[in-house]
């Protein structure tokens, strides 16, 4: 234990030398010490016949990214086994963060924002602001009369010139961060207490930074182009050099995207939003023709990692997965139960993307993981509520075609937290409207599981639940899991305050009970299993780095052979698509071998387990009293249920008044967690960073974009 913990701060101490030199990098970049000096420098003592003018960019921009995010792969694995014998142990120290995740700006534009988002956004802020400043500096102090007219030009359309091209450095700097936020088995993240789905946000602010800053300078070169009578320069591919078409249709590209995802349009016509998003592979093989590759090493390392996460997230789509079962809720949902390998581990308020091919082959949902890989082991679950098209497609099928014996479904994920801190509170206030209490049940299922299995002591829970109609109230029995087991839910101090804002009273016409459709097994189905095996932190880190070192030797081979013999290392000669598209190429099968080649390793072993559970499925009668898998024990209907509904106090008519209930709740560490419509997430922010209470640290949960 002493040796992890060791292990842990040596890696995260490397990890932050090596994350602040990166980040001093940038700072120094816009600088003639960079450009005069530094960078000179080292390309002498990098220049080779192998790498030539790249290898200095692969050294300074892309090796520190890719080595973090090794780091963070190896922190992560000795984290995970550590987290495991912490929890055998119930020993969880209790830290005081929370201070940094106090929320600043609760309404806006942005969102809800903490301390620690508000500052680290000013000081990213600060640095496009000092780095556009130094550039413009520097490129203006060598604008003169003399030398503008010797262009042909005046001297303000030689400073558009100087600062249309800064605005595209800029730029840059954003579209290196772009790609970090949407790797979601990223091992950067979580290194730093992220996830993806709590860091979209910040995908979201870069993605409009870098178009607007891109749009500028565009709309800068091509009104320079015309007032210096350089217009043909629009349709201008160069061999070597920058190529204008290539960026234009970049720009074209991200601009196709950048409109999707106005709120109205994205909500209006969501199909619309989502395909027009894959336009960021034109978008970004032609943003890498535009520049090069020597400078595309700067935006590289994040698109890197991102590429590797989604070849991972390509395979493990490629099965379809062993639904169970589905109950069906008088409320418009469903809970889809799917058989899981015993090796599958994922934390409470995973999500995990879901595809049905039969409603729709190309889009992917992301939906919240209730279940607990702890206190089920054979089963993982997802609930879906009715709103959108894609999701009254699937809730029609299920609950009116009681003749469907299989539904076809494919999978990515499940991605969550790598970490959880439930036992550092002493009480935890899970506040939801709607659909919003689906992240709350896997963590009511975590503490069930704690205080049953591994006696840890676990704090108070006070769930406050809010829906509009009396059969959403069902909802509140998905906390119990379909299992043979019963789990006693009385042994948590758990109080339910259920509020239905809509029905005065219990509606006579209305049931709340849950509705089990059975699904037949099929050979062709597989259990959801880890795409990378137990060990999956250790496998990507693995991939990150041998995928890297078999792209270096390729491209060193063929730079040496073929680069080499024609452009001398002179940079003037050899084809700049062609060198970009090469690199390009590498990467892409370099990433592929290498993943396609850990993924089968970990395939015979998957393999072997669902064997085993497809052996056991069929041995089994469907309709068994005796099964496991289709039978669920009626001692749910009993003591577990009562329990439930005696710890569910509903109130009619009236909303919840969030204020008198938190500051009524007691302990010296309260921890709330908001889930649902963003008003009431807003007004829960408000109500925890008022100052009022000490003692309230608030964590928003939201999936919506």
């Amino acid at each position: 234990m002493a040796n992890q913990e060791t292990m842990k701060r040596s890696i995260k101490m490397l990890f932050l030398v090596v994350f602040v030199g990166w980040i001093f990098i940038w700072i120094m970049l816009p600088t003639n010490t960079s450009r005069l000096k530094w960078l000179p420098e080292l390309r002498k003592e990098t220049d080779s016949t192998y790498y030539g003018i790249e290898g200095a960019s692969f050294l300074i921009y892309t090796f520190p990214v890719l080595f973090m995010a090794a780091l963070g792969c190896l922190y992560l694995h000795i984290a995970k086994k550590s987290n495991d014998s912490n929890m055998e142990s119930c020993n969880i120290p209790k830290l005081d963060v929370a201070i940094f995740k106090r929320p600043i700006l609760v309404k806006g534009p942005l969102g809800i924002v903490s301390g620690t988002e508000l500052g680290f956004l000013l000081m990213f802020i600060a640095l496009l602001i000092w780095s556009f400043a130094t550039y413009l500096h520097i490129g203006f102090a060598t604008v003169t009369p003399k030398l503008a007219a010797k262009d042909g030009e005046t001297i303000w359309q030689e400073k558009l010139d100087i600062a249309a091209l800064r605005m595209a450095l800029i730029g840059n700097i954003c579209l290196t961060f772009l790609f970090f936020p949407v790797a979601r088995g990223s091992s950067v993240l979580p290194f730093f207490k992220l996830t993806s789905e709590s860091t979209i946000k910040y995908h979201i602010w870069l993605g409009h930074i870098v178009m607007t800053l891109f749009t500028a300078h565009g709309i800068c070169y091509i009104i320079f182009w015309a007032v210096t009578n350089q217009i043909s320069q629009v349709v201008k591919w160069d061999k070597v050099g920058v190529s204008n078409v290539a960026g234009e249709l970049s720009l074209i590209f991200g601009l196709f995207m950048w409109i999707a995802t106005i709120p109205r349009i994205r909500r209006k016509f969501f199909e619309l939003f989502f395909y027009t998003h894959y336009l960021y592979t034109l978008f970004i093989v032609f943003f890498i023709f535009h520049v090069g590759i020597t400078y595309a090493c700067l935006m590289l390392p994040s698109f890197y990692l991102f590429m590797v996460d989604r070849y991972l997230r390509f395979l493990q789509s490629r099965n379809q997965v062993r639904l169970v079962s589905a109950r069906v809720l008088p409320c418009e949902a469903v809970e889809l139960n799917f058989s899981k390998a015993h090796g599958l581990s994922y934390n409470p308020t995973s999500i995990m993307f879901v595809n049905i091919p039969s409603i729709s082959k190309l889009q992917w949902h992301p939906f919240t993981v209730t279940s607990n890989s702890n206190l089920e082991n054979e089963n993982l679950s997802v609930v879906i509520k009715s709103d959108g098209t894609w999701t009254q497609k699937l809730y029609k099928l299920l609950s009116t075609h009681s003749t469907i014996d299989r539904l076809g479904v494919s999978i990515e994920g499940p991605y969550g937290p790598a970490s959880t801190d439930f036992l550092r509170h002493d009480t935890l206030v899970l506040i939801s409207g709607g659909s919003g209490i689906t992240p709350f049940i896997s963590i009511i299922r975590e503490l069930l599981f704690l205080k049953t299995t591994v006696k840890c002591k676990t704090p108070k829970v006070v769930l406050i639940c809010s829906f509009r109609t009396y059969s959403s109230l069902s909802m509140i029995n998905l906390i119990l899991p379909v299992s043979s087991t019963p789990y006693d839910i009385s042994n948590l101090e758990l109080q339910i305050e259920a509020y239905i804002t809509k029905d005065k009273e219990p509606q006579s016409n209305s049931h709340i009970d849950l509705q089990i459709k059975w699904f037949k097994p099929n050979p062709a189905d597989v259990p959801i299993y880890a795409i990378l095996g137990p060990n999956s932190w250790l496998w990507l880190g693995a991939i990150i780095s041998l995928s890297f070192i078999i792209f270096l030797i390729i491209i060193g081979i063929i730079g040496r052979y073929y680069i080499f013999p024609i452009d001398h290392n002179s940079n003037k000669i050899f084809s700049f698509p062609l060198k970009s598209f090469l690199h390009m190429l590498i990467i892409c099968g370099s990433i592929a071998m290498v993943a396609s080649a850990v993924v089968l390793l970990n395939k015979k072993n998957n393999a072997k387990e669902a064997k085993k559970i497809q052996n056991l499925e069929m041995s089994t009668p469907t309709m068994s009293p005796s099964s496991k898998i289709y039978n669920v024990d009626r001692e749910l209907e009993s003591l577990p249920c009562q329990s439930l509904i005696q710890a569910t106090n509903v109130h009619y008519g009236v909303r919840p008044d969030l204020k008198r209930l938190l500051f009524e709740v007691k302990g010296s560490s309260v921890k709330v967690f908001a889930s649902g419509p963003k008003k009431m997430r807003q007004e829960v922010a408000t109500i925890c960073s008022s100052g009022l209470a000490e003692n309230l640290h608030f964590e928003s949960i939201s999936f919506s974009w």
